[in-house]
Protein backbone atom coordinates (compact mmCIF):
# COMPACT_ATOMS: atom_id res chain seq x y z
CA UNK A 1 0.00 0.00 0.00
CA UNK A 2 1.62 3.23 -1.14
CA UNK A 3 1.70 6.32 1.07
CA UNK A 4 2.23 9.98 0.29
CA UNK A 5 5.86 9.76 1.44
CA UNK A 6 8.33 10.29 -1.39
CA UNK A 7 11.28 7.88 -1.38
CA UNK A 8 12.96 8.99 -4.61
CA UNK A 9 12.87 12.30 -6.43
CA UNK A 10 14.43 13.03 -9.83
CA UNK A 11 14.48 16.66 -10.91
CA UNK A 12 15.27 17.90 -14.45
CA UNK A 13 17.69 15.09 -15.36
CA UNK A 14 19.69 15.70 -18.56
CA UNK A 15 22.10 13.06 -19.92
CA UNK A 16 24.31 13.28 -23.01
CA UNK A 17 26.56 10.76 -24.76
CA UNK A 18 29.58 11.92 -26.75
CA UNK A 19 30.03 9.66 -29.79
CA UNK A 20 32.15 10.07 -32.96
CA UNK A 21 29.08 11.27 -34.89
CA UNK A 22 28.25 13.98 -32.36
CA UNK A 23 26.27 14.34 -29.12
CA UNK A 24 23.38 11.97 -28.36
CA UNK A 25 20.59 13.77 -26.47
CA UNK A 26 19.59 10.68 -24.48
CA UNK A 27 17.59 12.19 -21.60
CA UNK A 28 16.07 15.66 -21.80
CA UNK A 29 14.85 17.04 -18.50
CA UNK A 30 13.14 14.05 -16.87
CA UNK A 31 11.39 14.70 -13.55
CA UNK A 32 9.66 12.09 -11.40
CA UNK A 33 8.66 11.25 -7.84
CA UNK A 34 8.37 7.73 -6.46
CA UNK A 35 6.16 7.12 -3.43
CA UNK A 36 6.72 4.60 -0.64
CA UNK A 37 5.28 1.20 -1.63
CA UNK A 38 4.34 2.42 -5.13
CA UNK A 39 5.00 0.60 -8.40
CA UNK A 40 5.86 2.97 -11.24
CA UNK A 41 5.82 1.68 -14.81
CA UNK A 42 8.20 3.45 -17.20
CA UNK A 43 7.13 2.79 -20.80
CA UNK A 44 8.69 3.61 -24.15
CA UNK A 45 10.32 2.11 -27.21
CA UNK A 46 14.00 1.15 -27.38
CA UNK A 47 16.29 4.17 -27.24
CA UNK A 48 13.80 6.50 -25.56
CA UNK A 49 16.02 6.99 -22.48
CA UNK A 50 14.13 4.95 -19.89
CA UNK A 51 16.98 2.56 -18.98
CA UNK A 52 19.61 5.32 -19.05
CA UNK A 53 17.47 7.38 -16.67
CA UNK A 54 17.24 4.53 -14.16
CA UNK A 55 20.92 3.51 -14.47
CA UNK A 56 21.85 7.08 -13.58
CA UNK A 57 20.15 6.66 -10.18
CA UNK A 58 22.95 4.29 -9.14
CA UNK A 59 25.62 6.21 -11.09
CA UNK A 60 26.05 3.31 -13.51
CA UNK A 61 26.38 5.50 -16.61
CA UNK A 62 29.81 4.91 -18.14
CA UNK A 63 31.76 8.17 -18.22
CA UNK A 64 32.92 8.79 -20.92
CA UNK A 65 31.03 8.61 -23.25
CA UNK A 66 28.07 9.40 -20.96
CA UNK A 67 27.76 12.57 -18.89
CA UNK A 68 25.04 13.94 -16.66
CA UNK A 69 24.90 17.62 -17.57
CA UNK A 70 22.21 18.69 -15.08
CA UNK A 71 19.68 17.38 -12.61
CA UNK A 72 19.30 16.14 -9.08
CA UNK A 73 18.36 12.75 -7.64
CA UNK A 74 17.26 12.83 -4.00
CA UNK A 75 17.20 9.62 -1.95
CA UNK A 76 17.12 9.50 1.87
CA UNK A 77 18.24 13.15 2.19
CA UNK A 78 21.18 12.55 -0.19
CA UNK A 79 21.71 13.98 -3.66
CA UNK A 80 23.04 10.84 -5.36
CA UNK A 81 25.05 12.92 -7.85
CA UNK A 82 26.97 14.70 -5.08
CA UNK A 83 27.89 11.87 -2.70
CA UNK A 84 31.17 9.96 -3.00
CA UNK A 85 31.56 6.73 -5.00
CA UNK A 86 32.24 4.88 -1.73
CA UNK A 87 28.88 6.02 -0.37
CA UNK A 88 27.02 5.17 -3.58
CA UNK A 89 28.43 1.64 -3.34
CA UNK A 90 26.78 1.28 0.08
CA UNK A 91 23.44 2.19 -1.56
CA UNK A 92 23.73 -0.12 -4.59
CA UNK A 93 22.13 -3.42 -3.73
CA UNK A 94 21.62 -2.56 -0.07
CA UNK A 95 19.05 0.24 -0.42
CA UNK A 96 18.31 0.28 -4.15
CA UNK A 97 18.28 -3.11 -5.87
CA UNK A 98 18.28 -3.67 -9.62
CA UNK A 99 17.20 -6.53 -11.89
CA UNK A 100 18.89 -6.27 -15.26
CA UNK A 101 17.46 -7.21 -18.64
CA UNK A 102 19.76 -10.14 -19.46
CA UNK A 103 20.49 -12.42 -16.48
CA UNK A 104 23.10 -14.44 -18.38
CA UNK A 105 25.39 -11.44 -18.87
CA UNK A 106 24.54 -9.96 -15.45
CA UNK A 107 25.56 -13.05 -13.49
CA UNK A 108 29.25 -13.93 -13.15
CA UNK A 109 29.76 -17.19 -15.11
CA UNK A 110 32.75 -18.35 -13.01
CA UNK A 111 31.17 -17.90 -9.57
CA UNK A 112 28.54 -20.19 -8.05
CA UNK A 113 25.04 -18.86 -7.51
CA UNK A 114 25.61 -19.27 -3.78
CA UNK A 115 28.70 -17.04 -3.80
CA UNK A 116 26.94 -14.37 -5.83
CA UNK A 117 24.06 -14.35 -3.36
CA UNK A 118 26.12 -14.41 -0.16
CA UNK A 119 28.71 -11.76 -1.11
CA UNK A 120 26.37 -8.71 -0.85
CA UNK A 121 25.03 -10.03 2.45
CA UNK A 122 28.55 -10.18 3.87
CA UNK A 123 29.55 -6.77 2.46
CA UNK A 124 26.40 -4.74 3.20
CA UNK A 125 24.91 -6.50 6.24
CA UNK A 126 28.00 -7.98 7.88
CA UNK A 127 26.65 -11.56 7.85
CA UNK A 128 29.02 -14.43 8.59
CA UNK A 129 29.19 -17.47 6.28
CA UNK A 130 26.46 -19.42 8.08
CA UNK A 131 24.05 -16.48 8.24
CA UNK A 132 24.60 -15.54 4.61
CA UNK A 133 24.13 -19.15 3.44
CA UNK A 134 20.87 -19.49 5.39
CA UNK A 135 19.63 -16.19 3.94
CA UNK A 136 20.62 -17.27 0.40
CA UNK A 137 18.64 -20.52 0.77
CA UNK A 138 15.66 -18.55 2.07
CA UNK A 139 15.83 -16.12 -0.88
CA UNK A 140 16.05 -18.87 -3.52
CA UNK A 141 13.06 -20.57 -1.92
CA UNK A 142 11.10 -17.29 -1.93
CA UNK A 143 11.64 -16.82 -5.66
CA UNK A 144 10.45 -20.35 -6.39
CA UNK A 145 13.67 -22.29 -7.03
CA UNK A 146 13.31 -25.89 -5.80
CA UNK A 147 16.08 -27.69 -3.86
CA UNK A 148 17.52 -24.28 -2.97
CA UNK A 149 20.38 -25.54 -0.78
CA UNK A 150 21.70 -27.90 -3.45
CA UNK A 151 21.43 -25.25 -6.17
CA UNK A 152 23.71 -22.83 -4.31
CA UNK A 153 26.62 -24.91 -5.66
CA UNK A 154 25.53 -24.56 -9.29
CA UNK A 155 26.79 -22.05 -11.86
CA UNK A 156 24.61 -19.73 -13.99
CA UNK A 157 24.85 -21.91 -17.12
CA UNK A 158 23.16 -24.73 -15.18
CA UNK A 159 19.96 -22.65 -14.83
CA UNK A 160 17.30 -21.96 -17.46
CA UNK A 161 16.57 -18.38 -18.54
CA UNK A 162 13.57 -18.09 -16.24
CA UNK A 163 15.48 -19.56 -13.30
CA UNK A 164 18.42 -17.20 -13.89
CA UNK A 165 16.01 -14.27 -13.77
CA UNK A 166 14.63 -15.62 -10.47
CA UNK A 167 18.20 -15.70 -9.15
CA UNK A 168 18.63 -12.07 -10.22
CA UNK A 169 15.45 -11.18 -8.31
CA UNK A 170 16.77 -13.01 -5.24
CA UNK A 171 20.05 -11.07 -5.48
CA UNK A 172 18.20 -7.77 -5.84
CA UNK A 173 16.12 -8.54 -2.75
CA UNK A 174 18.99 -9.93 -0.67
CA UNK A 175 19.45 -6.82 1.50
CA UNK A 176 15.73 -5.86 1.60
CA UNK A 177 16.14 -2.62 -0.42
CA UNK A 178 13.72 0.30 -0.23
CA UNK A 179 13.53 0.51 -4.03
CA UNK A 180 13.68 -2.21 -6.70
CA UNK A 181 14.44 -1.19 -10.29
CA UNK A 182 13.47 -3.84 -12.86
CA UNK A 183 14.95 -3.09 -16.30
CA UNK A 184 12.81 -5.06 -18.78
CA UNK A 185 13.39 -8.27 -16.80
CA UNK A 186 11.00 -10.37 -18.90
CA UNK A 187 12.10 -9.36 -22.43
CA UNK A 188 14.10 -12.51 -23.21
CA UNK A 189 11.57 -14.90 -21.65
CA UNK A 190 8.59 -16.69 -23.15
CA UNK A 191 5.09 -15.46 -22.34
CA UNK A 192 4.34 -18.06 -19.64
CA UNK A 193 7.57 -17.33 -17.77
CA UNK A 194 6.98 -13.57 -18.21
CA UNK A 195 3.67 -13.87 -16.38
CA UNK A 196 5.31 -15.86 -13.57
CA UNK A 197 8.08 -13.25 -13.13
CA UNK A 198 5.61 -10.34 -13.10
CA UNK A 199 3.44 -12.13 -10.53
CA UNK A 200 6.50 -12.96 -8.41
CA UNK A 201 7.81 -9.38 -8.36
CA UNK A 202 4.34 -8.06 -7.51
CA UNK A 203 4.00 -10.54 -4.62
CA UNK A 204 7.50 -9.90 -3.25
CA UNK A 205 7.08 -6.14 -3.58
CA UNK A 206 4.11 -6.28 -1.22
CA UNK A 207 5.87 -8.70 1.12
CA UNK A 208 9.02 -6.56 1.39
CA UNK A 209 7.13 -3.22 1.31
CA UNK A 210 9.29 -1.96 -1.56
CA UNK A 211 8.78 0.76 -4.11
CA UNK A 212 9.25 -0.64 -7.62
CA UNK A 213 10.24 0.96 -10.92
CA UNK A 214 9.39 -1.40 -13.78
CA UNK A 215 10.94 -0.44 -17.14
CA UNK A 216 9.31 -1.89 -20.25
CA UNK A 217 8.37 -1.24 -23.87
CA UNK A 218 5.14 -3.21 -23.42
CA UNK A 219 2.09 -1.49 -21.92
CA UNK A 220 0.40 -4.88 -21.62
CA UNK A 221 2.97 -6.14 -19.10
CA UNK A 222 2.35 -3.39 -16.55
CA UNK A 223 -1.45 -3.26 -16.80
CA UNK A 224 -1.87 -5.40 -13.69
CA UNK A 225 1.40 -4.46 -12.01
CA UNK A 226 1.86 -0.67 -11.86
CA UNK A 227 0.04 1.94 -9.79
CA UNK A 228 1.21 4.75 -12.07
CA UNK A 229 2.66 4.90 -15.57
CA UNK A 230 5.21 7.30 -17.07
CA UNK A 231 5.45 7.28 -20.88
CA UNK A 232 8.77 8.35 -22.40
CA UNK A 233 9.61 9.30 -25.97
CA UNK A 234 12.96 10.51 -27.37
CA UNK A 235 14.31 11.29 -23.90
CA UNK A 236 11.22 13.21 -22.74
CA UNK A 237 8.33 12.32 -20.44
CA UNK A 238 5.26 12.84 -22.66
CA UNK A 239 2.51 11.54 -20.37
CA UNK A 240 2.08 10.40 -16.78
CA UNK A 241 -1.03 9.12 -14.99
CA UNK A 242 -2.39 6.44 -12.63
CA UNK A 243 -2.54 3.16 -14.55
CA UNK A 244 -6.36 2.93 -14.73
CA UNK A 245 -6.64 6.55 -15.86
CA UNK A 246 -4.00 6.07 -18.57
CA UNK A 247 -5.66 2.97 -20.01
CA UNK A 248 -9.14 4.50 -19.83
CA UNK A 249 -8.21 7.95 -21.10
CA UNK A 250 -4.83 8.11 -22.94
CA UNK A 251 -4.14 11.65 -24.16
CA UNK A 252 -0.79 11.78 -25.95
CA UNK A 253 -0.82 10.58 -29.59
CA UNK A 254 2.21 8.38 -28.84
CA UNK A 255 0.45 6.72 -25.87
CA UNK A 256 -2.64 6.20 -28.02
CA UNK A 257 -0.43 4.66 -30.70
CA UNK A 258 1.07 2.24 -28.18
CA UNK A 259 -2.42 1.29 -27.00
CA UNK A 260 -3.62 0.70 -30.56
CA UNK A 261 -0.68 -1.60 -31.26
CA UNK A 262 -1.67 -3.94 -28.43
CA UNK A 263 -3.71 -7.07 -29.24
CA UNK A 264 -7.15 -6.80 -27.61
CA UNK A 265 -9.46 -9.75 -26.90
CA UNK A 266 -12.38 -7.43 -26.12
CA UNK A 267 -12.40 -5.77 -29.54
CA UNK A 268 -13.33 -7.33 -32.85
CA UNK A 269 -10.43 -5.92 -34.83
CA UNK A 270 -8.70 -7.70 -37.71
CA UNK A 271 -5.55 -5.59 -37.83
CA UNK A 272 -3.38 -3.77 -35.31
CA UNK A 273 -2.68 -0.10 -35.99
CA UNK A 274 1.02 0.74 -36.19
CA UNK A 275 2.68 4.06 -35.39
CA UNK A 276 3.79 5.54 -38.71
CA UNK A 277 7.33 6.77 -39.33
CA UNK A 278 10.49 6.32 -37.27
CA UNK A 279 11.86 7.74 -34.00
CA UNK A 280 13.77 11.04 -34.32
CA UNK A 281 17.54 11.28 -34.70
CA UNK A 282 18.83 11.69 -31.13
CA UNK A 283 21.95 13.44 -32.45
CA UNK A 284 19.73 16.39 -33.36
CA UNK A 285 18.01 18.51 -30.71
CA UNK A 286 14.89 19.96 -32.33
CA UNK A 287 13.01 22.99 -31.05
CA UNK A 288 9.60 21.40 -31.56
CA UNK A 289 7.81 18.33 -30.22
CA UNK A 290 9.90 15.16 -30.70
CA UNK A 291 6.82 13.26 -31.94
CA UNK A 292 5.82 15.87 -34.54
CA UNK A 293 6.85 13.88 -37.65
CA UNK A 294 4.79 10.84 -36.59
CA UNK A 295 1.78 12.63 -35.09
CA UNK A 296 -1.57 12.63 -36.94
CA UNK A 297 -2.61 15.85 -35.14
CA UNK A 298 0.53 17.95 -35.64
CA UNK A 299 0.20 21.62 -36.59
CA UNK A 300 2.56 24.63 -36.89
CA UNK A 301 3.14 25.15 -33.15
CA UNK A 302 4.28 21.53 -32.77
CA UNK A 303 7.11 22.17 -35.26
CA UNK A 304 8.43 25.21 -33.42
CA UNK A 305 7.72 24.71 -29.72
CA UNK A 306 8.14 21.63 -27.52
CA UNK A 307 5.29 21.38 -24.96
CA UNK A 308 6.25 20.98 -21.32
CA UNK A 309 4.59 18.44 -19.04
CA UNK A 310 1.42 20.05 -17.68
CA UNK A 311 -1.32 18.85 -15.31
CA UNK A 312 -4.54 18.35 -17.28
CA UNK A 313 -6.64 16.80 -14.51
CA UNK A 314 -6.20 15.11 -11.15
CA UNK A 315 -2.83 13.25 -11.24
CA UNK A 316 -2.76 13.20 -15.08
CA UNK A 317 0.12 15.05 -16.79
CA UNK A 318 0.61 15.61 -20.52
CA UNK A 319 3.10 17.22 -22.90
CA UNK A 320 1.02 17.94 -26.01
CA UNK A 321 -0.53 20.95 -27.79
CA UNK A 322 -3.52 18.91 -29.03
CA UNK A 323 -6.67 18.03 -27.05
CA UNK A 324 -7.65 14.57 -28.29
CA UNK A 325 -10.99 14.61 -26.43
CA UNK A 326 -12.14 17.89 -28.02
CA UNK A 327 -10.21 17.26 -31.28
CA UNK A 328 -8.75 20.76 -31.32
CA UNK A 329 -5.68 22.76 -30.30
CA UNK A 330 -5.25 23.28 -26.57
CA UNK A 331 -4.63 26.99 -26.94
CA UNK A 332 -8.02 27.56 -28.58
Amino acid sequence: MNTNKTVLEIDNLVIRFDVPEGVVHAVNGVTLNLKEGETLGVVGESGCGKSVTMLSILRLIQTPPGRITSGRIQFQKNDLFKISLDKIRTIRGAKIGMIFQDPMTSLNPVLTIGRQLTEPLEIHLGFDQTESKDRAIELLSKVGIPAAEERLKDYPHQFSGGMRQRVMIAMALACSPKILIADEPTTALDVTIQAQIVSLVKKLGKEFGMSIIWITHDLGVIAGLADRVMVMYAGYVVEEAPVKELYRNPQHPYTIGLMNSLPRIDLDSKRLINIRGSPPDMLVQNLGCPFVDRCPNAFDRCQNENPSLQKINDKHYLACWWDVNKNKKRDE
